[in-house]
């Protein structure tokens, strides 16, 4: 005789029994595990909490492993793969992207970014914001979404203007003559004068196997792009520093400096008055427009 113990019930044989076992509801047993459970909700439990199983608990489905069921996951159902977690519809994925303090997530554009500078940076995009910021130099025109875009425009050297860099930072120190953004203790000047310093190489910056900078090491395969890294503000004196006090802030460019600024990590725009600084450099760029030709 077999006996079954939680239904209090005898069998002619093990075999009897295991028929029972098998088509009884009070029986509901992990073959993998050798484990039963008294109800189909215990036993759906182990699947989803054991790690010896890689179980859909939305489709009562098994799969090979634990990456299966995650592909299965992202393919068929609502899910988040940082937090691992599994939605009824997109409406509560996309609630759960804008509440949870583990994503950096743009409503209107339903995108989750990496980290919360790179959301600020979609959000200060054109994408969000307008293009309102006019380039003031003769046969230009283009618009930037911030002043530091257009900084970083003008500094580039792709101005149709021929403005440049060198053109931006004797502007600036032209308009800001009380140091309020630059460091006099830096900047390289003679008498009224500015004296510039260019880096230039040459063929004879060939090392055998790659054009290298003399001053930093760095190989390019062309001469062409070592004399970009000269030209760039790689080596350049870190002239400009945030007037807010307590700000340890500095850049080689203005661009950078207004990328700091407007990025609102020190309060800089805030408490301080930068900001006409920043407008009367876009106004000396309006009025200098010709000299720059």
């Amino acid at each position: 005789m077999a006996y079954c113990e939680r239904c209090d019930r005898f069998f002619a044989s093990n075999r009897a029994l295991d028929q029972h076992e098998e088509d009884s509801p009070h029986h509901n047993i992990c073959d993998d595990c050798n484990v039963d459970f008294p109800t189909w909700l215990g036993l759906k439990e182990h699947y989803v909490q054991s790690r010896k199983h890689a179980y859909c608990q939305y489709c009562d489905e098994h799969f090979q492993d634990r990456y299966d069921l995650e592909d299965h996951y992202i393919e068929d159902h609502f899910y988040c793969q940082k937090c691992r977690r599994v939605f009824i519809n997109d409406r509560g994925l996309q609630e759960h992207y804008r509440q949870s303090d583990a994503h950096h997530y743009c409503v209107s554009c339903q995108r989750d970014f990496q980290s919360e500078s790179n959301l600020e940076s979609h959000l200060n995009s054109s994408i969000h914001r307008p293009r309102n910021v006019i380039c003031p130099f003769r046969g230009c025109g283009q618009g930037f979404v911030s002043l530091s875009a257009l900084a970083l425009h003008c500094e580039s050297g792709r101005c149709p203007s021929g403005v440049d860099r060198r053109t931006v930072d004797r502007l600036v120190r032209t308009i800001d003559r009380n140091n309020y953004i630059t460091d006099p203790s830096r900047m390289i000047t003679g008498g009224e004068q500015e004296r510039i310093v260019r880096n230039i190489a040459t063929e004879r910056s060939w090392n055998g196997y790659a054009y290298e900078c003399y001053l930093c090491n760095r190989m390019y395969s062309t001469l062409r792009g070592l004399n970009q890294h000269l030209s760039s503000s790689y080596h350049s004196d870190k002239v400009y520093k945030c007037p807010m006090k307590g700000c340890s802030h500095r850049s080689a460019t203005v661009s950078a400096l207004f990328q700091h600024v407007e990025s609102g990590s020190c309060g800089a725009r805030r408490f301080t008055a930068i900001e006409g600084v920043m407008d009367n450099l876009v106004n000396g760029m309006a009025r200098a427009r010709i000299t720059a030709q």
